[in-house]
């Protein structure tokens, strides 16, 4: 295997950069503990009964320090948990570094190899006797894509043909996905089946991995139950508003240390994550401009004193173009030609495809010079002029704060997670994918509101009549 795996003095396995890195990411973590109330509300209204008792939880979430305190909520809650990160770029050393050492087995490094990244995943499902993890909590989805196609292959070889042939694709990326397939098949055929045996269900919190588990399930391939965390309010509401907003210029000047104020800054959609950005944008004295398809978003964005033009119209006046939405190539190889020299481009939405990197990195004679990890300058060999582009086209704005994180995104997976195990011999889900129920919505409010000292008004029966 690409990366060996290590083991504690207490035999839990890890790969991880640097365990020196541990007593550093537990000062984070005590940090950040502070500004994550709802999820340490969950510790003490839910630790004592640990109701996770006996669950195997494996996450493929981005492992920063955030994250941690969402590993150690969860097995504070009674779980035991493996853990990969969903994102190469987005691990923070010393957070893996501490959870290996302290809480969970953690393989995450970064600035993965995508093979090393893939080998992750398939040790965060990897349980040993008695098949994989009864829950997962996903991020991107590739953990809950890797047991698929390794049912498939299983399946396949069963009906006659042979073990997955990595060279039957052209794709690099399921290369890689089918070779770490066939060599744990090789050791036992039935080594995904028993994953899906035993999981009792997904909670999945991207807009890529729930667009991927919806046509799974209108196809009928999907395989266990899924509760969509992604479409929560407090996860859209809340997360978009405090989190993109300062998260996405934070990514801008992290990353290239430009000057916001005076510059011509387009947004790409005018959604909840669009809205923000633009508000942020314009705060820092960004001249901001919109491209939208959605006729309502647009007079939104109108009402709110921002243009609203086409991406043709602006490509060659703007500095600084951000994607928040849409799919495959929402900006093309043929608009960067046309942008100014150094224009910056950055995804800040949920699908890695909407900038056309494929075009960009198989264009005739072009170069790529690297600034800074992640932050890369492409060279037109007609042109001699370049555009930055953060993150590989990547999403760019990965440092939501922690109590954002906490009020939003993680507590409402534990709350899916807990759904999830309790109900797991009621019947109550099938392999379908269910929208986060309205009361635990309400409840991951409620385990905030209480930390930061609000009391909610309660209606009297003459009021509520």
């Amino acid at each position: 295997m690409a990366l060996p795996a290590e083991r504690t003095a207490s035999g839990r396995e890890y790969k991880v950069k640097d365990m020196s890195q541990a007593d550093f990411g537990r000062l984070e973590i005590q940090l950040a503990e502070v500004q994550m109330p709802a999820l340490m509300s969950c510790r003490s209204v839910f630790g004592p009964s640990q109701p996770l008792k006996g669950a195997r939880i494996t996450g493929s979430v981005h492992m920063t320090i955030q994250t941690a305190v969402l590993i150690e909520t969860l097995t504070a809650l009674g779980a035991e948990a493996r853990w990969c990160s969903c994102n190469t770029f987005s691990t923070q050393d010393h957070a893996a570094a501490v959870i290996a050492r302290d809480s969970a087995a953690v393989f995450a490094l970064k600035g993965e190899t995508p093979r090393e990244y893939w080998w992750c995943i398939e040790r965060a499902l990897d349980w040993g006797p008695g098949g994989g993890p009864d829950l997962i909590v996903g991020d991107g989805g590739d953990a809950i894509l890797l047991i698929h196609e390794g049912i498939k292959a299983e399946e396949a070889y069963e009906n006659g043909g042979n073990l997955p042939d990595p060279a039957s694709t052209d794709n690099t990326e399921l290369q890689i996905v089918l070779t770490i397939i066939r060599d744990g098949l090789e050791t036992d055929l039935k080594r995904y089946r028993k994953m899906k045996e035993r999981l009792v269900g997904v909670s999945v919190a991207t807009a890529t991995a729930v667009e991927r588990l919806y046509r799974m399930q209108a196809n009928g391939t999907l395989l266990f139950p899924v509760i969509n965390v992604n479409d929560s309010v407090t996860e859209t509401k809340f997360q978009n508003l405090c989190g993109c907003r300062p998260s996405g210029p934070d990514g801008l000047l992290m990353a290239t240390d430009i000057e916001i104020a005076g510059k011509v800054a387009v947004v790409c959609g005018y959604g909840d994550v669009g809205k923000d950005c633009a508000a942020a944008l314009k705060k820092a004295g960004a001249c901001v401009i919109v491209t939208e398809i959605n006729p309502i978003r647009a007079l939104q964005a109108l009402m709110e004193g921002i243009l609203v033009l086409t991406l043709e119209d602006v490509v060659s006046e703007a500095d600084i173009f951000i994607v928040t939405a849409g799919g495959s190539k929402g900006i093309t190889v043929d608009h960067m030609r046309k942008m100014k020299n150094n224009a910056i481009v950055c995804n800040s939405g949920p699908f890695d495809k909407a900038i056309d990197m494929p075009g960009l990195e198989s264009f005739p004679g072009m170069k790529r010079i690297t600034f800074n990890p992640q932050t890369d300058r492409w060279v037109f060999p007609d042109t001699k002029s370049g555009v930055i582009v953060l993150a590989e086209g990547r999403l760019v704005n990965l440092g939501h704060p922690s109590s954002v994180m906490s009020s939003c995104t993680f507590t409402n997976q534990v709350m899916a997670q807990l759904e999830l195990w309790m109900e797991r011999e009621t019947g109550k889900y099938e392999k379908k994918v269910y929208a986060m129920p309205k009361h635990l919505d309400e409840k991951v409010a409620i385990l905030h509101l209480g930390k930061l000292g609000a009391k909610l008004t309660k209606l009297s029966m003459e009021h509520s009549d």
